[in-house]
This record gives structure tokens, sequence and C-alpha cells, in this order.
């Protein structure tokens, strides 16, 4: 399997800035400190040349991260409960709890659902995104809670993968956002791409961005709250929690696009992949499967509801 090759294009309004701040920013499985180690192993190049870690860049050049293969054995199988919905030997989807991480990254190597799926799994998932990324189709964020889809083989997982990139795949979310939205649905359309003014987050934009669409339904307002479900079209980064923001109403509790007074006890965004439907890739059925709202959840909607 060849490296992973990140190339960046420095930005003018990023011009002064350290390289590792720059290709730390630039990528969500990178820590600074794993940066610097790339520097120091020359795997980072500027204009062709290697420099320092403290190289300050310039409008303009072109840095060139060579990301080595992870070693397997940096994975470590461990023996997490997982909440199984369905399994079968081409896939399974899994039921995330809110806090888990989906795979591992520099300063985060246990823990996380890859880890749980290698333990439960053995060798019988799709290598198609590596020994970090073994089985996973798509993902969603660490304190989002909710289904995922795992593929057990190459051929699963292409088929799939094929499924999400011409939007045959049904994923519906739950989420509490702020403010109370008028229209009883409606329909955000809006590109995504990472955000010029601070790019470790997500943001619509149309600078280097994908075009991004998200459903909504209003399905109970509440004073200073509204319960939506949101059907994904696409599925970009952060897609719902950028996309409701930008419309003025972002999810609860959500730390990076919301309000800095969003309700502590959520711990993270109100937000749950409650149904996920697709094409078995083998037997050509549709499978649809459902997730129960999580006791978060269901206990932030009882306090709104007692509040009304």
């Amino acid at each position: 399997m060849d490296n992973d090759i990140l190339t960046i294009i420095v930005e003018a309004d990023q011009s002064g800035e350290r390289i590792d701040s720059i290709i730390a920013q630039a990528s969500d499985d990178l820590t600074r400190s794993a940066v610097q180690k790339l520097i120091a192993d020359e795997n980072v190049l500027v204009n062709e040349s290697l420099v320092a870690k403290n190289y300050k860049a310039k409008s303009g050049d072109i840095i060139k991260v060579t990301i080595p293969v992870p070693v397997l054995l940096n994975v470590e199988p461990q023996d997490i409960p997982l909440e199984i919905v369905y399994e079968d030997d081409d896939l399974l989807v899994v039921n995330k709890p809110k806090g888990m991480v989906v795979h591992p990254a520099p300063g985060n190597p246990n823990g996380t659902l890859v880890n749980a799926l290698m333990f439960h799994c053995g060798d019988s998932l799709s290598g198609i995104n590596g020994v970090i990324r073994p089985g996973i189709v798509h993902r969603i964020d660490k304190d989002t809670s909710g289904l995922l889809i795992v593929a057990k083989n190459d051929f699963a997982h292409i088929n799939l993968a094929e499924q999400i990139k011409e939007h045959s795949f049904t994923r519906k979310y739950k989420a509490v956002v702020h403010g109370n939205i008028k229209d009883d649905e409606g329909t955000i359309s809006a590109p995504i791409g990472r955000s010029p003014k601070d790019r470790k987050k997500m943001a619509v934009t149309d600078k280097n961005s994908r075009n991004a669409t998200t459903h909504f339904t209003v399905l109970e307002r509440f004073s200073t709250y509204t319960l939506v479900e949101c059907k994904l079209e696409t599925g970009r980064t952060h897609q719902i929690r950028v996309h409701m923001s930008y419309r003025g109403h972002p999810v609860a509790g959500d730390l990076v696009y919301g309000p800095k007074n969003t309700p502590k006890e959520l711990m993270g965004q109100c937000l749950h992949a409650g149904l996920i439907g697709f094409i078995h890739p083998r037997t050509g059925e549709y499978l649809e499967f459902e997730a129960p709202l999580p006791d978060y959840f269901e206990k932030f909607l009882k306090k709104l509801r007692d509040n009304k």
C-alpha cells in the first residue's frame, strides 16, 4: 500500500504562520506534535525542499506531506462492547454511542470503533481504507450517536461506497437545534468546505468546497429549541452541524458551530443518526434499520417538554 500524500497550497491569509500549524489545521487526523515528527523524519517538503518545523510559510508555498502507511500493530483489537443492529457475511450495522471515536488517529489510538470491530470481526473487514479505517464506509462524529454501516469485504465496500456517491443511501438524523424554525420543512443547499477563517472548522463557502444538500422536517417545537429530522442527500464533514448553524439554528450542545452558552449537560451536539437504509450489495434487497433515541437525547427532550 502506498503512502498518503497531503498537498497544501498556502493562502495569502496564512502567510507568516508556522508550517506545523498550517498542516495540523488542514488535516482532521494530524496533531501538531504528529506533524512535527513528520517534519523531523523528512516527510514534509515545501516547494520540493526540506524545512524546519518553525518555518514561516509564504503565500503560494506548495507543501507536500508524506504520511507513511500505518503499521497494523498500531491498531490493537480491543474487547469493547458493540451494539450490533444487523450482521451477515458482508456487512454489519452498528449503533455507535456518543463519545466514541470512529477510527484511531495520532494521539487517540485506542478505544475507537475500529479497535472494537477488529476484536469482533478479526480479519473479516474490508481493506480499502487501509489499516487505520478497516471496514469504514462512512463515519459520524465522535459526539454524534447512531447507526454506521461497516463492510466486511472489498466487494461490499465498493458497492456501498457507490451507493453513497449516487445519493441512494438513506440517512436520517434527529437533532435538537437552537431557536424556533417557522417552516415545517425545508432544504438547505449550500457548498461546504474548510473554513477560510478557522481551518479546523468546516463552513459554507464557495472556495475549495463541495456541493451539500440537507432536507429537514420539524417534528416538535419548544420555546427556544426545535426538534428536527434531517435527511442527508450528500455526506460532507459536519454537514448537518454546518448547515443548521448557517441557517441560524445550530445544533444544541455543539461547542464548535453553536453559541458559547449551549447546554452543558449535553457534552457535545444533540444529534443522532437514527435511520440508515441501503441496498444489500449481494442480495439486492433494500434494508432499513432504526436506532431509538439514546438516553442523553431523551432526557434533554423531557427537560424541554417539562419547561413548555
